[in-house]
């Protein structure tokens, strides 16, 4: 798996060098192109590891990257209203996730999004303490950190 994305990461640099624009942009479009021309050429009964990790990771990012919206938008309107009363707090996630990396990457992500901040994992990695702005829902404030680590765990596994 890890040979067909240096192989990608090849392919997207020569058409940067062949195009002759260096840019960011272009060396994404040279990615999505070379990524298409693998899998189009791979060879029948070949797994699909690497094409079905990098289909979930952009899922993923996509997914993120709109709850990331939405935690924005929410932020300000919590920060903007007049006279509300923050209710900040502390709550112990159970955590599915047992490797380092994945935990990590779980921790980075809550802590990326506006208005949560984790704080700590307990020893056996077992539960993650998150800090919250304002606590209005603890249900949905659960469902929505477990889904994030179901998504997370699709992604690493």
């Amino acid at each position: 798996m890890a040979g067909l994305f240096l192989f990608n990461l090849l392919l997207a640099l020569i058409w940067t060098a062949l195009t002759g624009q260096f840019t960011l942009l272009n060396f994404i479009f040279g990615f999505f192109i070379s990524y298409a021309v693998l899998r189009l050429l791979r060879r029948p009964g070949e797994p699909l590891t690497y094409f079905q990790r990098a289909s979930r990771a952009l899922r993923f990012a996509l997914f993120y990257l709109w709850k990331l919206i939405l935690a924005n938008l929410h932020t300000a309107a919590i920060v903007v209203a007049p006279l509300r009363t923050l209710r900040p707090a502390v709550i112990a996630v159970p955590l599915a996730i047992r490797s380092d990396a994945g935990i990590t990457l779980l921790s980075n992500l809550i802590t990326l999004t506006p208005g949560t901040l984790t704080l700590d994992v307990s020893d056996d990695r077992r539960v993650m303490y998150v800090h919250v702005m304002n606590m209005e829902d603890i249900g949905r404030l659960w469902r929505e950190i477990k889904e994030l680590e179901r998504r997370v765990l699709e992604v690493i596994e």
